[in-house]
């Protein structure tokens, strides 16, 4: 396997992180055991940071609505024109009838069995999205 040298401390990006890729995007992929052991605050803090970093962050297992609701008051809060211009967030649900019990849907309960992206608002453009398909423009800036 060829060893991949960067400008970072260990050979890596220059934060220390993955190699530098000046035209490339990261995407960064969270499965649903990693999100299970976090509380609600970590894990927004986790896709802020993420996002900030100018990566696409997906997750396997999407948020709650309180979460999500949690999520973009963060957001707001540290919204500046110079530095950080928000979020763009769209979620994909999964099969319902399959994720949840009946007592489930009778009862309004949301499932989060979904997959949510979460990106950059100034370099991620929903172009189209259904009930099976969430297609996305992403840019550098």
């Amino acid at each position: 396997m060829p060893e991949v040298k960067g400008n970072g401390p260990n050979g890596d990006g220059p934060n220390g992180d993955a190699p530098d890729d000046a035209g490339g995007v990261q995407i960064d992929l969270i499965g649903a055991d990693r999100m299970a052991n976090m509380a609600a605050m970590e894990k927004i803090r986790m896709i802020l940071d993420g996002v900030r970093d100018n990566n696409i962050v997906i997750l396997e297992t999407g948020l709650s609505p309180d979460e999500e609701s949690k999520l973009i008051e963060v957001t707001m809060t540290e919204i500046s024109p110079d530095e950080f211009n928000g979020i763009e967030i769209e979620t994909y649900p999964r099969s319902e009838t399959t994720d949840q019990s009946f007592l489930d849907r009778l009862m309004g309960n949301e499932s989060t069995q979904k997959l949510t992206v979460i990106g950059p608002a100034n370099q991620i453009e929903t172009l189209h999205k259904d009930e099976n398909l969430i297609s996305a423009l992403v840019s550098r800036k």
